[in-house]
């Protein structure tokens, strides 16, 4: 799992420095690298999701290997794990092409937007710390804006070093949450729901207000939620990197109205 997460980093996809151990909770047969005389060449992520909905990540061969053949060895067998679902990805816009040889159709575009910490103004007396609502409340929340039950996934999640998550609860109902953690460069929200723009900004300044003044801060966000887009740019964050979140069967139906910030582009 280090060396997959090293390999995302070196590829400036700037992880988590403590994802790993999340990611691994989530699904421990979902992981694969190649091997080339006992060197560790590549790796591959499958993950399965109540055995229908799956997601492929940490696509990444060395460098000094590719063209050769190696990536689609292992691609194939993170398909035939996943065989069955539907499988998801955030693919880079490069490989989208072979991405829909492969089966995948585009469902939109997902924006990585980069700003600076600073002081922001937040007075919301419906913050609250995410550790202090119950966790079943918050997988029933979560499963409203992501395709599948993750509870595994988010158990880990909200509880790892260097993070802090918070939820927007009014009279005992849970209306949005988020959790910003230390990555390699900065600090990146993910994930960032809200029922209403409004509580989604909320959710954001607080974040924000966590992280150190001056530090990058990263938010991956969905083209097609247009409340999120411009929460991201009336904070003068500036657009860096782009995905395609791609499927092999139906999009799935979600809240996308309240998905403000991707959770991550290798598990979704």
């Amino acid at each position: 799992m280090d060396f997959a997460i090293e390999l995302a980093a070196a590829e400036g996809w700037n992880p988590g420095i403590h994802d790993a151990n999340s990611f691994y909770c989530t699904d421990p047969d979902g992981f694969f690298i190649g091997l080339l005389n006992g060197r560790i060449i590549g790796c591959i992520s499958a993950v399965s999701y109540d055995g229908v909905f799956g997601f492929l990540g940490l696509y990444i061969i060395v460098p000094e290997y590719r063209g050769r053949g190696y990536g689609i060895r292992l691609w194939n067998k993170a398909i035939q794990r996943l065989e069955g679902h539907n499988i998801g990805l955030d693919g880079v816009v490069e490989q989208q092409p072979n991405y829909i040889k492969s089966g995948f159709k585009l469902a939109y575009r997902n924006i990585r937007y980069e700003g600076v910490a600073g002081s922001i103004a937040t007075s919301s007396r419906s913050i609250v710390d995410l550790r202090s609502v119950r966790f079943d409340d918050l997988c029933t929340y979560d499963h409203y804006v992501f395709p599948a039950h993750r509870d595994c996934f988010l158990r880990c999640w909200t509880t790892m070093p260097e993070s802090v998550g918070v939820a927007y609860v009014e009279d005992g109902q849970i209306l949005g949450y988020g959790l910003v953690r230390q990555c390699y460069r900065g600090h990146k929200i993910g994930p960032l729901f809200a029922n209403t723009p409004e509580i989604g900004e909320s959710i954001f300044s607080s974040l924000t207000n966590r992280v150190p003044e001056g530090s990058p801060i990263f938010l991956d966000v969905p083209e097609v939620n247009p409340s999120a887009v411009d929460l991201a740019s009336r904070y003068r964050m500036k657009k860096v990197f782009e995905t395609a979140r791609m499927y092999t069967k139906e999009v799935p139906y979600i809240k996308v109205d309240r998905l403000f910030g991707v959770t991550t582009f290798e598990l979704g």
